[in-house]
């Protein structure tokens, strides 16, 4: 799975490509721990992700907390219906911001 990371300010955006399963999500793990720790606002850009398991929801839940913790939003973009699909099964919908 390749990750870009971008950050601006005190927003950084996270964009992963590919499968988000259960070899795959300890790199989108590895990229949670360089997001500035100031930062304001994390958006994760899933426009090129295809697929994403219990593992790759688990990385985004912890995100989740942390960003709460630290006073941050954190939102996901671009989610493609079949990962739509996953996060409205799963309930988690209600639990992320989707934009």
């Amino acid at each position: 799975m390749k990750i870009t990371q971008r950050t601006e300010g005190q927003s950084t955006t996270i964009s992963p490509e590919g499968r988000i399963d259960t070899v795959t999500a300890p790199e989108l793990e590895e990229a949670m721990s360089n997001v500035p720790g100031d930062v304001a606002s994390l958006t994760f850009d899933f426009a090129k992700v295809e697929y994403i398991s219990s593992a790759g929801l688990r990385v985004l839940l912890v995100a989740q907390k942390n960003m709460m913790k630290a006073g941050a939003s954190m939102s996901i973009a671009n989610v493609a219906p079949a990962v739509k699909e996953v996060f409205d099964i799963t309930g988690f919908s209600t639990i992320f911001t989707l934009v």
